[in-house]
């Protein structure tokens, strides 16, 4: 029983320190899209959707359309995480994050209403 309890908390701290690198690794990709994604938004090419996602608006460039996909595939991590903390849905922590976007964005910068109708702020 005392190696099993052993082995348990082994593996937890494992798992806890795999997490905390993994956050660390995802914080990092998050940071060095930034200017990427201002850039983007300056060019009037992306917005912020009402999930909390960024959205191309018209055509964008291949190498855009891979810094949109993969911010917002950082973007569901981070909002599952959220969510499973918080005890709701991913889908509500998405909306939440959006609203908080749109009132930190800067002037110029789509955006998606609640009701889907897009603007810029």
């Amino acid at each position: 029983l005392l190696r099993f309890l052993l082995l348990v908390i082994v593996g937890a701290i494992g798992a806890t320190v795999a997490c905390a690198e993994a956050l660390g690794a995802l914080r990092s990709r998050l940071a060095h899209r930034i200017a990427s994604i201002d850039a983007m938004k300056e060019r009037k090419v992306v917005g912020e959707n009402n999930r909390g996602y960024l959205e191309a608006r018209g055509s964008v460039a291949p190498a855009d359309e891979r810094v949109i996909s993969d911010e917002n595939a950082d973007r569901r991590e981070v909002y599952k995480a959220i969510a499973a903390q918080q005890k709701t849905d991913i889908e509500q922590v998405g909306r939440q994050r959006a609203q908080k976007i749109a009132l930190t964005s800067t002037r110029g910068v789509w955006l998606q209403g609640p009701d889907g109708v897009w603007y810029q702020k």
